[in-house]
């Protein structure tokens, strides 16, 4: 029981302390460099708390989102802080940053690139677009046409663009962050599931409370900015991260609990779409990107829960306009914990 408080506690207060228990785990590893990795996550931590005042669950999902190799979606109302946060992360990685501003008159090639003619050389060269870096920022993405938003599902899921017969991969690690003001309807377009499914999980930042607004003004007076952070982690530490929390053990039993939970979304009579086997990929993987930055080599039925209504919501279709989160919250309850 002591380790599910824990959990709790650090879920609550998720920037680490140096005394805090660090990871000892994986063996092809040594104790030192995985204490080393825990060291930089704290200090991106930390870097992306400078800007991104009072929203420490929000960071922390992201993370997630990027050590377990999946993309986010940022869903909230203008002004909260969703660019912000994708272009802090951008600044605190040592890696090519693009960002793409969705726009309905945004074409395909706009987004993966396009073969144009060289007279000089007598032949079509390639000219990359935006997709080829290693933190995309799609921004207000349901801005963009369901023609062009499909451009992306090729490089999410397959990292790479196949364009005039020609596929090409993208830089690595590879990560998309996408933002979108739900409450804008005009000049929207809604994300196809297709789409919504290649996102590992969907968060939304809130309003700031009143000390953290407070802290904000005064951060602005102070002239503290995310132009100032400086990278802290380099990509070759993000793909060896990536691979650690890949070797975070998840149990028969966790993963039956995941299927179950999985499963119950495609049974339930409140929900025409249910969750796919990509769904049930993405949990596993955001559980063990969780339990590690938690730090531990192994994961819970706690890590799970959390994450669920993050990894699940934006996968469903309900009838009726039912609301995803309070249709997956009942499911939580059904479904016995192991």
């Amino acid at each position: 029981m002591e380790s599910i408080y824990r959990v709790f506690d650090m879920i609550k207060n998720p920037i680490h302390t140096s005394n805090q228990q660090r990871p000892n785990f994986c063996p092809n590893y040594q104790p030192f460099i995985l204490w080393c990795m825990r060291d930089k996550i704290d200090t991106l931590t930390q870097n992306l708390a400078r800007t991104i005042v009072g929203k420490n669950e929000a960071i922390r999902l992201v993370l997630v989102a990027l050590l377990g190799g999946g993309h986010a979606l940022l869903e909230d109302v203008p002004g909260v802080g969703k660019t912000l946060l994708a272009k802090s992360l951008a600044r605190s990685l040592d890696g090519k940053f693009q960002r793409l501003q969705c726009t309905p008159d945004l074409l395909p090639t706009d987004i993966t690139g396009t073969n144009i003619w060289n007279p000089k050389s007598g032949e079509f060269t390639f000219l990359s677009g935006p997709v080829f870096a290693n933190i995309l920022l799609a921004d207000e993405i349901n801005r963009a046409t369901p023609r062009t938003q499909s451009a992306l599902l090729e490089v999410m899921e397959e990292h790479q663009v196949t364009v005039d017969g020609v596929s090409r991969v993208v830089p690595q690690p590879f990560f998309v962050i996408a933002t979108q003001n739900p409450i804008e309807y005009q000049g929207t377009f809604p994300l196809p599931e297709a789409q919504m499914d290649r996102f590992m999980l969907s968060l939304s930042l809130g309003y700031p409370g009143a000390t953290e607004e407070l802290k904000m003004l005064q951060n602005l007076q102070k002239g503290v900015s995310f132009t100032d952070l400086q990278p802290c982690l380099t990509l070759a530490e993000v793909a060896e991260l990536r691979k650690i929390c890949s070797q975070v053990r998840v149990e028969t039993s966790l993963q039956e609990y995941i299927l179950e939970l999985v499963r119950s979304t495609r049974q339930d009579e409140e929900i025409t779409l249910g969750v796919s086997p990509r769904g049930s990929v993405a949990l596993q993987k955001a559980t063990q990107a969780l339990a590690f930055l938690l730090g531990r080599d192994y994961a819970i039925p706690d890590d799970v829960k959390f994450l669920v209504p993050h990894v699940l919501c934006h996968r469903l279709i309900t009838r009726g306009g039912r609301n995803p989160r309070t249709v997956v919250e009942r499911l939580l309850r059904s479904v016995p914990i192991p």
